[in-house]
């Protein structure tokens, strides 16, 4: 029996890593949840003195200047934008400034021309800080009023539209606010990269296009066999059919082409009948654009009816006689699917696409966040010889993303911002990620001619399940980033997370519905489409993300939605492939225990375990309460060792730290290669491509091996509740049934008629995929 225990595998001995303790978790005490949900609670309150420069009017000058407004506090000063040629300009700008670091009792406005001239001096006013008022909401705005402005010689030299007041983050201006008392000039375009901001992701839809035939293909050849496919394209995705041959008029394809669509809908499918006159030589043959209007919505596998599209002659091209070519297919938006722009494991929203069927998973609960603070981050800069990071937050889940502001220069940025979400489906994931801010610099982000990329330093995933109802929880996360010269820790994040329930049924009753939409079951997209889809997707929320005001950077979309998890990793197969041995320690740890009886090491053990067996053989009917009640047991036994905190990153899950130069530099190489020469490198990116989907699978084994253990670990209080209720339901069930009559109604059940199965998982199933896995805490 020794010689069947596995001793080695194929990345070497089986002996786990050696502990990384240098990136531990801090864990503060958790607080009990008693406040209005929704509020500032979870974070502490700070407060800006707030000042608000709307307009000025009849400003004395003589000739033509460009005004502005300029806040000074203290050694602090910062600027409005200027409006040019004008006496009545219109600013609408907003300064907070913290009150920890004002050291003035005096705020002064004044208003000049551009640049620093001495005779483009218009006036000031002094506001006097003590006859601010406090602001907290839901107090009303306050109204800005208008003040004089005095010149040199104390004479009055026009008004402008102030509003000064002190508030907390939780002010509505604060998104909209420039902090004026950072260690660098903040500018208006300078401002634009360094406030908070809430992103609504665009709803995505699957864009289903079949292909039928084509009819009435002229050529001006009429001798021509033509070479007849079709191009479709969609903005940037383009798909074509196989080369059809015929010497008929009629061609025909039957293919699906799909695509990823974003409402609203601004571009229009475009179809073109091309033919292949040579290898390297296409001509086309008609065009037409089809808008989104056009098509059909469905969320379900009702038939979609065949269009018939007149082509239109490109521009240019030869004259037919009788051109009237016409092109069938089929339109639909599918809106049954959820499009999937991040990878299963890591869903936070898995409603689908239509409105319509969002009613069969309303919101159950609320998911607060409390961004505190960072400490200890690693210097990206250096500002007067000394290191500096320019930091912010992102948070992701579901439709909503919310941006902190950037902190400048400072390695221990204080956020202290709080977001909320409604919560649809609680079996899914919140991501948090932190970013040192590239576009904060002398150069305005740019080197060379060439945009720099925020740096990721560290990301935070919270599986949603793993959090009991109502608790507050209060760590420091490490921020570890990993990149081809080796693994780092950046520094440590501190949240405040809170979920609360608003239907407890709702919760129980999520573990016995399919993760995803139906349509995923019914009619499952195939596998070679969905990396592409996927990756389509995230083009897409980038570019939408890219467009709003401030703009989300393409690399923390990317980021975020972990656009390079599929790529082929030596790092990422091994730590699968440890996540698999761990899971499965239990079994050979007690394979290595029946060795023991069985050489008898253990004599009252041996004698023991032969009592226990003679009397099961003797009464078959207490096998199964016994070993249900073990389980029942065991479960409350492990309640005393729950986790305490939600899962973070984890190093030695992620076989990151003994990752040897080579494998990280293989990991980080662009795909496809450019390491090697050509049939070095068709060969290279062919393994890669193979060894990738290994990886998945190794993967998804190893999930299944840790739900099956997690579901008596308390990981997901509500699971294992329910979990221990079935036990003891089962044993209970089985102590009074006879044990023939259940082991014939259990292989009757397996062995049904397949009239009697149901495509969509069972309730088991489904509750089993739902339970938390280890997946979470890879880097």
């Amino acid at each position: 029996m020794a010689g069947f225990l596995p001793r080695f595998g194929p990345f070497g001995p089986l002996t786990p890593p050696p502990p990384f303790d240098e990136f531990g978790i801090k864990e503060t005490r958790p607080r009990l949840a008693g406040r209005r949900a929704g509020g500032y609670d979870l974070v502490e309150r700070m407060e800006y003195l707030y000042v608000r420069v709307v307009k000025a009017r009849d400003l004395k000058w003589s000739g033509t200047f460009d005004p502005l407004a300029e806040v000074k506090l203290g050694g602090h000063s910062c600027a409005t934008r200027h409006i040019e040629k004008s006496t009545s300009p219109e600013w609408n700008d907003v300064f907070a400034f913290s009150r920890e670091r004002i050291q003035a009792t005096f705020l002064d406005v004044v208003v000049r021309g551009k640049g620093f001239a001495k005779d483009e001096f218009v006036g000031r006013h002094r506001f006097d800080l003590g006859d601010a008022p406090l602001r907290v909401p839901p107090d009303s705005a306050l109204a800005p009023q208008w003040y004089h402005v005095l010149d040199k010689a104390g004479a009055r030299a026009g008004e402008v539209m102030l509003a000064v007041w002190f508030g907390t983050q939780a002010d509505e201006c604060f998104p909209l606010a420039v902090h004026g008392d950072a260690s660098i000039a903040v500018d208006a375009k300078l401002a634009a990269h360094i406030r908070c901001k809430q992103y609504t992701v665009p709803r995505l839809w699957y864009v289903r296009v079949n292909v039928i035939e084509a009819r009435d293909v002229a050529f001006v050849d009429k001798a021509r066999v033509g070479e007849v496919f079709v191009r479709s394209r969609i903005g940037a995705q383009v798909h074509r059919t196989k080369t059809c041959v015929s010497r008929l008029p009629s061609y025909g394809w039957n293919e699906d082409h799909l695509f990823v669509a974003a409402e609203p809908f601004e571009d229009h499918l475009i179809l073109s009948v091309e033919d292949r006159v040579k290898v390297d030589k296409e001509e086309v043959i008609g065009h037409v654009h089809i808008p989104f209007k056009e098509f059909e919505r469905r969320w379900d596998t009702r038939p979609i009816r065949p269009r018939w599209f007149n082509l239109v002659r490109p521009e240019g091209a030869a004259k037919i006689e009788k051109f009237s070519t016409k092109i069938c297919v089929r339109l639909c938006l599918e809106g049954g699917y959820r499009v999937l722009s991040e990878p299963v494991h890591y869903l936070s929203d898995v409603r689908p696409s239509a409105r319509e069927l969002w009613h069969s998973r309303p919101p159950i609960g609320l998911i607060e966040l409390g961004i505190h603070s960072a400490f200890g981050l690693s210097s990206m800069r250096t500002r007067d010889g000394r290191g500096s990071c320019d930091a912010y937050c992102v948070a992701k889940y579901g439709m909503k993303w919310f941006r902190t502001q950037t902190v400048v220069d400072s390695l221990a940025p204080r956020f202290h911002q709080q977001c909320y979400w409604d919560v649809h489906d609680h079996c899914t994931v919140l991501t948090v990620a932190v970013f040192h801010n590239c576009q904060v610099g002398d150069k305005g982000g740019v080197v060379s001619g060439d945009p720099v990329k925020d740096v990721l330093l560290g990301k935070v995933r919270i599986r949603l399940s793993t959090l009991e109802t109502g608790r507050i929880y209060t760590h420091s996360y490490p921020l570890v980033s990993l990149h081809s010269g080796g693994i780092k820790k950046m520094g440590e994040l501190q949240l405040a997370v809170r979920f609360s329930s608003t239907s407890t049924l709702g919760l129980l009753q999520a573990y016995a519905r399919p993760h995803l939409p139906p349509m995923h079951y019914h009619h499952p997209l195939p596998i070679v489409h969905q990396d592409a889809l996927r990756r389509e997707a995230v083009a897409l929320i980038a570019h939408r993300l890219g467009r709003m005001d401030p703009p989300l950077r393409r690399e923390c979309v990317d980021h975020l939605c972990e656009v390079h998890s599929h790529r082929w990793s030596m790092r990422r197969s091994k730590a699968h492939f440890f996540r698999i041995m761990a899971a499965l320690a239990p079994l050979f740890a007690t394979l290595r225990w029946f060795v023991d009886v069985c050489h008898w090491r253990n004599p009252p053990t041996t004698v023991a375990v032969h009592v226990i067996y003679a009397i099961l053989v003797c009464c078959p009917n207490l096998i199964l309460p016994t070993f249900f009640m073990y389980k029942f047991v065991l479960g409350l036994w492990s309640y005393r060792r729950r986790p305490r905190h939600p899962w973070h990153v984890d190093t030695k899950v992620s076989h990151a730290h003994a990752a040897h130069p080579d494998e990280l530099d293989e990991e980080f190489d662009e795909f496809p290669t450019k390491r090697a020469p050509e049939v070095v490198r068709m060969r290279y990116d062919r393994i890669r491509s193979l060894g990738a989907r290994i990886q998945e699978m190794v993967g998804d084994v190893a999930s299944h091996a840790e739900r099956a253990r997690c579901a008596m670990t308390w990981r997901d209080p509500r699971a294992t509740a329910m979990y221990l209720l079935a036990c003891l339901f089962l044993a209970v069930t089985t102590f009074l049934a006879p044990f023939q009559a259940v082991a014939l109604l259990t292989g009757f059940y397996v062995m049904r008629h397949p009239a009697l199965r149901q495509r969509l998982p069972d309730v088991p199933t489904n509750f089993f995929r739902r339970l938390p896995c280890k997946v979470d805490c890879l880097l």
